[in-house]
């Protein structure tokens, strides 16, 4: 096979990659499907759950840093994303079809999200940190099965 040129062309070579480079490219190319959908009209349910990654690292950071130092400050910036992540998730359950809200592996998702969302918040203003810290686990986990599942 030879190239334009008369050269060989150039076989893409698999180094071992760069998971995280990878990462950002698959994600920035997400983004640019999800404003082109938002500008064309076509919001759905998908879209609805890639918008749950930002309120997720919200709410992430803001545990991490309570988990470090479990000062009231740290508790109050906890429960705040709680509530914002809560809210977006209860906004997904609102644009799933009949359908979808119907499926029992959606409603375990959606449900058990909503429900430990509300924990996590508990569990900061009562300065549980460990569990913080579980509710947190818990709580990536269901935001990652969403994503791949309805995103």
């Amino acid at each position: 096979m030879t190239a334009v040129n008369g050269s060989r062309p150039q076989r893409a070579r698999w180094t071992g990659g760069d998971n995280v480079a990878a990462g950002r490219e698959l994600l920035a190319l997400r983004r640019s499907f999800h404003e082109l959908r938002r500008r064309s009209g076509l919001y759905d349910l998908g879209d609805c759950v890639f918008e749950i990654a930002p309120a997720m690292e919200k709410l992430r950071v803001a545990a991490t840093r309570y988990g470090q130092q479990p000062a009231q400050a740290y508790a109050e910036e906890t429960v705040a994303a709680a509530s914002a992540f809560r809210d977006r998730l209860q906004r997904c359950n609102e644009w799933a079809s009949t359908e979808i809200a119907g499926q029992g592996e959606f409603r375990r998702l959606i449900d058990g999200a909503i429900a430990s969302s509300g924990e996590i918040a508990h569990a900061a203003m009562a300065g549980e940190g460990p569990l913080v810290h579980r509710y947190l686990i818990e709580l990536q986990s269901y935001a990652q099965l969403l994503d791949f599942r309805y995103g």
